[in-house]
């Protein structure tokens, strides 16, 4: 289904939901806008486009806006989501479980209530999503929480999956956030004005790289944390993180806001610089949640 960019438009009537696809072979739109006219949706929907069990997805040069709940809803796909901007979701911007060899590039996300770029699992396991290269900005946490909602980008028991190159602004929890997410690389990304932790890898996750990213304004820096949890073996290397502040969204757990990089268990911490953390340039480890730590060559 192909259209004239900006002109062509599928308007929401309604009446429960706008488009939903299941058990497809191949499904593609290009120069599409879809407006939701911030309309109710019914429970069966998640999100205005709602497309479950597609084999070979394509979302090219589209715009998706005013949803009443996630912008895309995603549900074992495979494909690639590419050029589109998303805006004004009462949920996520895009929202993918259980996916299978998906991509997300080159967008624009934007001004959505509880989260731009979620990739999630039902169970933890490999998805392999690339999520490169996007814009990501203005996202709130109008349903609350202490991180579940508020997060740019956010893997949740997705493993490897590459995050790298993304500008991400003004979330209200974290730029990204990755929840018992292994084989993790979250590289090379630009984080501005984030609530909370700007980059947060935590829970039981195994191996997550923190490469090569530019935090610029936060309540913490970057934290590879939860030995607790079993959250353990980590690279945090060649960042620069900066201008933090003791403030966030919520009353803090010792010792505070204001951290600019915390690590816990196998985890080497190289070659960052850290400027202007108010409470501590670095923390590694708390009590019997430190292992085979290594931090050398830090500003």
């Amino acid at each position: 289904l192909s259209g004239v960019p900006g002109a062509s438009r599928i308007v929401y009537g309604g009446n429960g939901h706008l488009l939903m696809a299941e058990q497809a072979g191949h499904i593609e739109f290009t120069g599409l806008v879809f407006d939701g006219t911030n309309r109710w949706m019914g429970d069966y929907a998640q999100g205005l486009l709602d497309l479950r069990r597609v084999a070979h997805l394509v979302i090219d040069n589209c715009q998706i806006s005013g949803s009443g709940k996630s912008g895309l809803a995603l549900e074992h796909a495979s494909g690639r989501i590419e050029r589109t901007e998303i805006s004004g979701a009462a949920d996520a911007g895009i929202y993918s479980v259980e996916a299978d060899g998906l991509e997300i590039s080159g967008n624009t996300v934007s001004d959505c209530a509880n989260g731009g770029i979620l990739v999630h699992r039902w169970q933890a396991a490999e998805d392999g999503t690339i999520v490169s290269g996007n814009r990501v900005e203005r996202i709130q946490a109008r349903s609350g929480g202490t991180g579940q909602n508020g997060n740019g980008i956010n893997a949740f028991r997705a493993g490897n999956v590459v995050i790298s190159g993304n500008i991400v602004s003004d979330c209200a929890f974290s730029a990204i956030r990755a929840n018992s997410a292994s084989n993790l690389h979250i590289t090379g990304n630009t984080c501005s004005r984030s609530g909370e932790t700007a980059l947060y890898s935590e829970f039981s996750f195994e191996g997550a790289i923190v490469s090569n990213n530019i935090v610029d304004g936060a309540a913490n820096g970057i934290s590879i944390v939860n030995f607790n949890e079993g959250g353990r073996m980590g690279v945090c290397s060649g960042n620069i993180v900066r201008n933090l502040s003791t403030s966030g969204p919520y009353p803090a757990d010792a010792p505070g806001f204001g951290v600019g990089i915390s690590v816990e268990a196998d985890t080497t911490v190289s070659g960052n610089v850290v400027e202007n953390a108010p409470l501590y340039g670095m923390h590694i480890g708390w009590g019997p949640f430190m292992r085979n730590v290594v931090a050398t060559a830090n500003i």
